[in-house]
């Protein structure tokens, strides 16, 4: 599963989790696309529960819409990653010392209230 929400003008949360279809990997880009347009100095709240590898199809779906997602990096200015698997956690920090002036920092996933936080104010 893999759900776009925009609870704020300038947040979109993303949701995912087990294994991911083409169908819904396109969908899910798409709506991220769509919800992303507007955002200035956006926020960015991803949790990922029960993940599973995507299947080639979504993978491939994926790459086709890269430099789009690309170009929506420079919307938001941070990215808090709630994961219940430590090696997730790692890489999206390691990820995120690769992207100049985007922040990411992960969460174990019962730590919604400072992943809340750290959006707003930057410390957790």
């Amino acid at each position: 599963m893999l759900t776009i929400t925009k609870p704020e003008p300038n947040r979109v949360d993303i949701d995912l989790s087990g294994k991911i279809s083409s169908e819904e990997m396109a969908q899910g880009l798409d709506d991220l696309l769509e919800m992303s347009q507007d955002v200035n100095k956006g926020t960015m709240l991803y949790t990922i529960t029960s993940f599973a590898f995507p299947d080639l199809g979504a993978i491939a779906v994926e790459m086709a819409r890269l430099p789009k997602l690309f170009g929506l990096l420079g919307r938001f200015d941070r990215c808090a990653v709630l994961s219940d698997a430590a090696w997730l956690r790692t890489a999206a920090e390691v990820e995120g010392a690769f992207i100049p002036g985007f922040d990411i920092k992960a969460f174990d996933l019962g730590e919604r209230e400072a992943a809340e936080a750290w959006l707003k104010t930057g410390m957790a």
